[in-house]
């Protein structure tokens, strides 16, 4: 199943529990549905309604939905647009998150990140719009994370941002069976080896498992994580495994120049001795808003040297 298909089933699933919810965003119920993310919504009891886009008034109808005991979701064709709703996003919920709410707010935006779209398609990294009022927020890579996600996240009472890959829409959603993952759906652990740690960020896991298949083809076994949660989280995870590896390969195709993985590092050179790790990353050399290729560009068997195994 395409991994557009997938979230939409998943979605579709879930919102059918709730007394009462709201359901809104540009196109949502109308034309391309958000190229299939929305496609076919139905509630119990609720509203589903396409909306202009105003997103800074779509962000405020959330909060007050919340507040008044009515679960609401805000689909988003485009994460960049919710730059419109920042005085909502910092302000307005630097005053709700005071509060104990008995229903939710999520927004759920596309992520684009297939390459140069314009202007106002180069931010690609959920982190930059949690940062900024340590907003809790996800990414999405498998079935196992749509499921998981969604149903630990979706509609939990508070607010939270859910963001899914438009690179990925029309590819097979990946099937992996976890080893492991946190209480709070925002690390993944796919594998477990004695050799090196992977260790995946934003929607780089597909990059993380053509690493595992190169390794272990040369007879070194690694670990593989993958990082949903776009705030700082607990690393006890990755600590305990990287304790044992001494080695990592860090890979993040966001645009971020504030990325959460910078941290992590700071504790695991401290915590567990790191004695070797490559980072893989986009080139930030040139003008930042020129044409990008759709993946990134890695030198798998240059990377793998590195490690010197």
């Amino acid at each position: 199943m395409k991994y557009v298909e997938f979230i939409n089933q998943t979605i579709r699933k879930k919102i059918l529990e709730p007394e009462k919810i709201l359901l809104y965003g540009q196109n949502i119920a109308a034309g391309s549905c958000l190229s299939g993310l929305t496609r076919g919504l139905e509630v119990k009891a609720g509203r589903i309604i396409n909306t202009p886009n105003c997103e800074n008034t779509l962000c405020g109808i959330g909060f007050g939905a919340m507040m008044n005991g009515v679960s609401a979701i805000f689909f988003m064709k485009q994460l960049d647009f919710l730059l419109l709703g920042i005085d909502q996003l910092v302000n307005t919920y630097n005053i709700v998150r005071r509060k104990a709410p008995t229903a939710s707010f999520t927004i759920f935006p596309v992520i684009v990140d297939s390459g140069y779209e314009g202007p106002q398609s180069s931010l690609n990294n959920l982190g930059d719009f949690c940062s900024m009022a340590r907003i809790p927020g996800y990414t999405i890579n498998t079935q196992v994370e749509a499921t998981e996600i969604i149903e630990h996240h979706l509609i939990s009472p508070g607010f939270r941002i859910l963001g899914v890959s438009q690179r990925l829409f029309k590819t097979e959603i990946m099937d992996l069976a976890p080893v492991a993952m946190n209480a709070g759906r925002s690390l993944f652990q796919y594998s477990s080896g004695a050799d090196v740690t992977i260790i995946c960020h934003n929607f780089s896991l597909p990059y993380g498992l053509e690493f595992q298949k190169r390794l272990l083809e040369k007879g070194v076994h690694p670990s593989l994580f993958s990082v949903n949660g776009a705030m700082p989280i607990s690393w006890d995870e990755v600590i305990t495994d990287v304790s044992k590896t001494k080695k990592v390969i860090v890979i993040d195709d966001s645009k971020s120049m504030n990325p959460s993985w910078q941290g992590m590092l700071n504790i695991l050179y401290v915590r567990c001795r790191l004695s070797k790790c490559v980072l893989v990353q986009r080139s930030f050399s040139g003008y930042y808003c020129r044409p990008q290729h759709d993946q990134l560009e890695i030198d798998y068997e240059r990377v793998i040297g590195d490690l010197k195994f």
